[in-house]
């Protein structure tokens, strides 16, 4: 890797470098890697500080290629020292969680595994499931990742018929119920029926399902149904019988043969090719699998022990300690399994055991976890693969000169017209990369309601795409990781022949590689030529094609309709300065609707409270113009 350490980094001081290992003393803690900006960059333990961090700084060609990045931009190091390396443990945990260190992730957030999540910091707090892992505030919780998306989704399901709970985002009215309410699979919530706290009572029963403490839950609905039949409140307690009905139900065919079935315990395994690793953890309590959980790993990070040891570290650092099993079986010993086990166990409150079997039913247990950690590992190598093939037809196919890497697709939706949009969505190696996609809203004043021309709303989006290259000619083009291998333009020859004409006026045509492709018949269109590119349909580099068109259009239907809805839910007072949200109430209040404030005179529209005589005749002004 070529030296690209700024002057300010360490390596480009090694005085400044050495004497800053010098004062890192040889006792257990963590260490802090800092950029030149202040910003952090790694947090790590150990229980000699000075070896540990003067080792990222000897032989630095023999790191993976993630810490050597790394180690180039370092520009401060900081440190906390601690009695012991299970309290450095503890620490580590706790600050990744709060600064979310770049290097620091070893596991890969693709979105390919949901999450369940509860956001503990509203009032009412919702249970939903999300592929997007974002601690936005630390008072909410995650559980999972789950493999199994069926039956999560069916899970959750059941636990919504069974308790009451906040079914809608937002209240569908503002001043009554739903029909959740009515049916009794809402409490009232957008009302506030019932209280903060009563709901969350009923929420923290819900969670240890998830946390895998179903039967303690059982037993605890059990003692409170009885509690009610002797107070003669049939009603409660048989709400309670059907809610424990149900979830006896819960999994009832997930039995796993272990002769000691009131343990709580977890198993892990991993399957690795040299590109990354599949972790598969299974929850296992009282001799039921009640959760399967994946995760996708980067090989470089170290052996497959250590792997298992940091998939571990940030599983249960996030996790309630009520939730940690007793007993973790892993498919190959730890580095550190003397530090995590007392790690656990001093969060649980009681002993963890780390055991790698070795024989009978544990072993064959873990061996299982491996199966399917291999077979999701050759599910993700056979879907690399296809990627792969059919980026290389498509490079063959447009005889490009390398495999396009990133690319981008174009479209445009609107409806005759009005509230027109336009999209763009990047595929990065064959697979969406969302964070890339981009919103546009046509600002050519000629497209309008009853006039469309999807022709100058491209160039238009285009324009505003590469207009930065044309205005400051010193940014990089081809080679950087935002200059497109290949633009995809939704349409035929006279949309692409509009974006060329625009990309000319910018002077990018000549680095760009751009194509259409048209609906109808799935043709592709190359600048300059007269007849579509021979294809098959079914050829994998058209398929991919079709693909990332699909999703632009996808993006474009769902941006144009977010625009239209809110146009439709506006109202014409917004348009009125001054009149903001608390005073429209108040006008509707008195005159029940708009019309009747049209017809509304200066001086009626004066005796509405927080209206005064300039702001009641800017209204009357305003609908009836001169």
């Amino acid at each position: 890797m070529t030296d690209s350490a700024s002057p300010s980094t360490l390596l480009k001081n090694r005085d400044r470098l050495e004497a800053r290992l010098r004062e890192i003393p040889p006792e257990p803690g963590v260490y802090f890697m800092r950029d030149a900006n202040d910003d952090i960059l790694y947090i790590g333990k150990s229980k000699k500080l000075r070896n540990r961090v003067r080792s990222y700084f000897r032989q630095i060609q023999d790191h993976p290629p993630r810490i050597e990045l790394m180690v180039h931009q370092v520009a401060d190091i900081e440190f906390i020292v601690t009695d012991t390396e299970a309290e450095a443990l503890a620490l580590e945990a706790n600050l990744i969680k709060q600064h979310q260190p770049h290097f620091n992730v070893l596991l890969k957030d693709d979105k390919k595994y949901p999450y369940l999540c509860v956001t503990w910091s509203q009032t009412y707090p919702r249970i939903f499931i999300t592929r997007k892992r974002r601690l936005g505030n630390a008072q909410d919780k995650y559980y999972g990742p789950y493999v199994d998306v069926w039956q999560l989704r069916q899970t959750l399901r059941l636990v919504k018929r069974l308790f009451p709970l906040r079914q809608r985002r937002k209240p569908l009215f503002k001043d009554r119920p739903c029909l959740n309410y009515e049916i009794g699979r809402c409490p009232g919530v957008c009302q506030e029926l019932i209280s903060p706290a009563a709901y969350r009572h009923t929420l923290q029963k819900v969670v240890m399902i998830f946390q895998g403490r179903t039967s303690e839950l059982i037993q605890t609905l059990s003692q409170q149904m009885e509690a009610a039949a002797e107070a003669l409140n049939f009603e409660q307690a048989a709400r309670l019988r059907d809610q424990i009905k149900g979830l006896q139900g819960l999994g009832a065919d997930q039995k796993v043969a272990l002769p000691d079935d009131t343990i709580s315990r977890d198993a892990i395994a991993l399957a690795a090719d040299d590109q990354c690793a599949c972790v598969q953890l299974f929850q296992i309590r009282s001799g039921r699998l009640v959760g399967r959980l994946g995760f996708m790993a980067d090989v470089q990070s170290g052996s497959l022990g250590m792997i298992l040891q940091h998939v571990l570290e940030a599983h249960y650092g996030s996790a309630d300690p009520v939730e940690l099993p007793t007993e973790i079986l892993v498919q190959t010993d730890l580095p550190e399994t003397d530090l995590l086990t007392s790690y656990l166990s001093q969060r649980k409150g009681r002993k963890v055991s780390i055991v790698c079997p070795q024989r009978q039913l544990k072993a064959e247990l873990v061996e299982m976890v491996g199966r399917n950690a291999q077979y999701e590992l050759a599910r993700m190598q056979k879907s690399r693969d296809r990627n792969i093939q059919a980026l290389q037809d498509l490079a063959t196919l447009l005889d490009l000169p390398d495999l396009p890497h990133r690319l981008e697709c174009y479209d445009i939706s609107h409806i005759q017209g009005s509230d027109a949009v336009a999209s763009r969505v990047v595929f990065l190696d064959g697979l969406p990369a969302k964070q890339h996609y981009r919103r546009y809203k046509i600002r050519n004043p000629h497209v309008r309601a009853g006039h469309s021309d999807d022709f100058a709303s491209l160039a238009e989006v285009l324009h505003r795409r590469f207009r930065q290259y044309q205005e400051s000619p010193d940014i990089p083009r081809q080679g950087t990781a935002d200059w497109p291998d290949l633009v995809v333009i939704d349409g035929g020859k006279g949309q692409l022949s509009a974006v060329m004409t625009s990309l000319t006026k910018l002077e990018v045509a000549e680095d760009l590689q751009v194509i259409s492709l048209a609906k109808q018949r799935e043709e592709i269109f190359q600048p300059g030529a007269s007849h579509p590119v021979p294809t098959d349909a079914e050829q994998p580099g058209v398929q991919l094609l079709r693909r990332l068109r699909d999703e632009a259009h996808r993006f474009a239907i769902s941006f144009h309709r977010q625009k239209r809805l809110d146009r439709m839910r506006r109202s014409r007072l917004d348009d009125i300065p001054g009149l903001g949200h608390h005073r429209q109430k108040e006008l509707l209040a008195a005159f029940r609707s708009v019309d009747y404030i049209r017809e509304a005179s200066p001086e009626q529209l004066e005796n509405v409270p927080t209206i005064g005589p300039h702001l009641a005749q800017k209204i009357y002004d305003y609908f009836h113009p001169a």
